[in-house]
């Protein structure tokens, strides 16, 4: 949570850890703290399938980053 120290910032995690990510984010005092997800799994992925979760990924995170 870079935002507590002046940086803004995205957190990007897979599908499978959005229960986590929330979790954490409510422990953290934050709970309507925005993230992106990327489809599960990724080690596995190829590097056409990671592109094309990067790409989207990065436009959401813009649209995070300035809404």
């Amino acid at each position: 949570m870079g935002e507590r120290i002046g940086v803004p910032a995205a957190a990007i995690m897979t599908s499978e850890f959005t229960s986590a990510a929330r979790l954490m984010a409510r422990v953290l005092g934050a709970d309507d703290y925005g993230f992106v997800v990327i489809d599960h799994p990724i080690a596995s992925a190829s590097v056409e399938q990671l592109r094309d979760r990067a790409e989207g990924a990065a436009d959401d995170c813009v649209r995070l980053l300035t809404q």
